[in-house]
């Protein structure tokens, strides 16, 4: 790794605490040969993915997102009264209104008068909620925020669309986050949107697009997506934009200890390392193990990161993912 030639955070800010939580049934690759009538092996070669976690049909996500809102808080003995934010950052809300923030508030017995609202920028909403409470961090609106995206993609599969029902999983996590003292934070973020492709992965229900008044399909409400469009146009801009983030950070990359992307798919990972030319060694791939968590997989890749001892202060950690919009988004974090 280069040395930061004395780089400074743009916004401080410190996570101090990280955590996760999974549904407990455990979908294995094998299991889905069966599913879908296929020979053994086929779903783990064509995915890339051992096994994930979908939640059951009684499974709340409400109560993934507090599972993981006190895991993080017991991993570092905070009080919940301490968190004066919760941000949520989920692709998906448990429903139209009111926001999943107060459902997740009242799912983890939050102290009532918790501030809470959500952001969505679908798969980097992370991304973006870090961003948001960096700045509100530095206004001194609020001292210590919670950020936790959840989501249950499994709810949205249309199983007779081979290629996206093999890759997601379930799951929720969770940073909490405080300004700090200045040496941490922000170096640089960078969020773009090319609405030209918005058709391209979509949930077309929901809001008042496709409802029973305007006119809806059962199918509104499940996940498409046009995967080799997709992954052209994706791919077509990722690597400019990636040249644009750490030109923005003031580094290279081989000043990054650490690189966690969303763990979009098998392809999206093999992208990062051939077209993108980035180390295995600091690539946080745990894609196999949890699949496309949609939300929740750059925190939860995040957590992974920092509890396998691979983020470590002073060395700069780059967040980067795709998602519908088409967007882009990054930030380079000095931790």
């Amino acid at each position: 790794m280069g040395t930061l030639s004395g780089r400074a955070p743009v916004a401080a800010l410190n996570i101090i605490a990280t955590g996760i939580a999974l549904p407990a049934t455990c979908i294995t690759s094998d299991y889905l040969d069966g599913r879908l009538g296929k020979p053994a092996g086929y779903v783990r070669q064509r995915s890339g993915i051992e096994h994930r976690f979908h939640a059951r049909p009684d499974e709340n996500q409400a109560e993934l997102a507090a599972q993981a809102l006190h895991n993080a808080l017991a991993t570092q003995s905070i009080s919940p009264s301490s968190i004066d934010l919760l941000i949520c950052a989920s692709a998906i809300g448990i429903q139209a209104l009111p926001c999943s923030a107060a459902h997740i508030l009242k799912a983890a017995a939050m102290p009532a008068g918790t501030a809470g609202f959500d952001v969505n920028s679908s798969c980097v909403s992370f991304i973006t909620a870090l961003d948001v409470a960096a700045g509100l961090l530095a206004t001194g609106s609020y001292r210590r925020i919670a950020i936790v995206a959840a989501d249950l993609a499994s709810r949205g599969i249309d199983w007779q669309h081979e290629e996206s029902s093999l890759i997601f999983g379930d799951g929720a996590a969770c940073a909490i986050v405080e300004r700090g003292d200045g040496h941490r934070g922000v170096l640089a973020s960078l969020t773009e949107v090319y609405p030209e492709g918005s058709d391209l992965c979509e949930i077309r229900a929901g809001g008042t697009r496709r409802n029973p008044r305007s006119g809806m399909h059962d199918s509104d409400f499940l996940f498409h997506m046009q995967g080799k469009p997709l992954f052209r146009f994706a791919s077509a801009r990722i690597e400019g934009f990636f040249t644009r983030l750490l030109n923005k950070s003031g580094l290279t990359l081989a000043d990054i200890a650490t690189v966690v992307p969303h763990q979009a798919s098998h392809l999206s990972l093999e992208h990062m390392r051939k077209r993108l030319a980035v180390p295995d060694r600091i690539l946080i791939d745990i894609y196999r193990h949890h699949g496309n968590q949609v939300a929740a997989s750059i925190p939860t890749a995040l957590h992974h990161a920092i509890s396998s001892g691979k983020v470590r202060s002073g060395e700069p950690v780059l967040l980067i993912g795709t998602a519908a919009g088409l967007t882009l988004s990054g930030m380079v974090l000095l931790p």
